[in-house]
């Protein structure tokens, strides 16, 4: 699976988990230079809290568009540091 947004291949992999229509990707699958640490943090009931990194390419700015569970719960532990996105990030094989 590949996650692409502003035509940039942001991470992709062969190994991602599938949860609720969302691909989880692996942390080593994320090309680093294009996330910035978010303040951001939401809550799920039954995956935890989650993170939020913002996306960057090519000076174009989708804020919020990654997150991760850094310590979900026990349910969840399976997606634990591996990413999701949404906010026009096109998933796909």
């Amino acid at each position: 699976m590949k996650a692409t947004w502003n035509d940039q291949i942001i991470a992709e992999s062969n190994e991602t988990i599938n949860i609720e229509g969302n691909h989880y990707f692996p942390a080593g699958s994320i090309k680093s230079e294009f996330f910035k640490d978010s303040d951001t943090q939401t809550t799920c009931f039954w995956k935890g809290d989650a993170s939020y990194k913002t996306v960057i390419v090519d000076g174009q700015i989708n804020k919020d568009a990654a997150w991760y569970y850094p310590s979900p719960m026990e349910r969840a532990k399976m997606i634990e540091g591996y990413y999701a996105f949404w906010k026009g990030v096109k998933i796909e094989k």
